[in-house]
């Protein structure tokens, strides 16, 4: 596994992959973070596009990630993070919503853990998920990071993602 430690408006990231893709995005200071393994390698040349395109999104200029991903998880928690690489960029979705996406509209619950463990936040967009009430919930990083994320979106997203249907 290579790492590398990523300089951003929000904080250090970390970031680590091999060959099958991205494994994890962790943000500055996360409780419950994985700590850089023993043999893990220093090593920016197989994160280098994800570096590229997180640097991207931080100035404003990308607005969808394009990325090999390998988060591991159970077949539930990765049907919940394909759900969340659907979420527009400069929008934001429910959890209740987010369950119905998934063909699982009582499984609400399970969608937000499932969202919470999801170990590539930012590329696959868990910070667009908020409570019914509108109110900013949970976060890995903080709500703090979850509130900055979401206004990043807005002030850099297409004039298009507001427009009337």
């Amino acid at each position: 596994m290579d790492y590398e430690l990523l300089q951003t408006p929000i904080g250090t990231l970390l970031l680590a992959g091999d060959e099958a893709g991205l494994h994890y995005v962790e943000f500055p200071g996360e409780s419950q973070g994985r700590r850089i393994e023993p043999h893990w390698r220093r090593d920016r040349r197989r994160l280098g596009e994800a570096i590229a395109q997180l640097e991207a999104y931080f100035g404003g200029e990308l607005t969808a990630f394009d990325l090999p991903l390998a988060a591991h998880g159970t077949a539930f928690r990765r049907g919940v993070w394909n759900a969340l690489t659907r979420i527009p960029y400069g929008t934001t979705i429910s959890y209740g919503e987010l369950a119905r996406r998934i063909g699982q509209p009582s499984a609400s619950r399970a969608v937000g853990a499932a969202n919470g463990a999801n170990p590539i936040p930012i590329i696959v967009p868990c910070h667009r998920v908020i409570g019914s009430s509108g109110a900013l919930t949970g976060f890995a990083g903080g709500l703090p990071i979850k509130q900055w994320l979401l206004a990043h979106e807005r002030r850099h997203a297409p004039a298009s993602t507001f427009a009337l249907q």
